[in-house]
């Protein structure tokens, strides 16, 4: 399925939350074996991410969503 620019941006905004630390990890360092771990499941004394860092994330997925849809939109007109 053909998708239009708006899907490239999408994804590539995601991959931006992704890479800016929304995984978790350490410091997206590597081990030292090279590999970069797993993502450790949070804990009870783990701090909790801040009201600015959740309403920061939900714009980066509404406006990631939002973007899906027009291209799914835009392909479907395609058509």
């Amino acid at each position: 399925m053909r998708r239009g620019p708006w899907a490239v941006v999408a994804m590539a905004v995601l991959c931006a939350a992704l890479a800016t630390g929304c995984g978790g990890g350490k410091d997206g360092s590597a081990d030292a074996d090279g590999s970069s771990g797993t993502t450790p499941t949070p804990s009870a004394t783990a701090p909790a991410p801040s009201s600015s860092e959740l309403d920061e994330l939900n714009r980066l997925v509404d406006g990631a969503e939002s973007a899906a849809d027009k291209a799914d939109s835009d392909a479907a007109n395609d058509h």
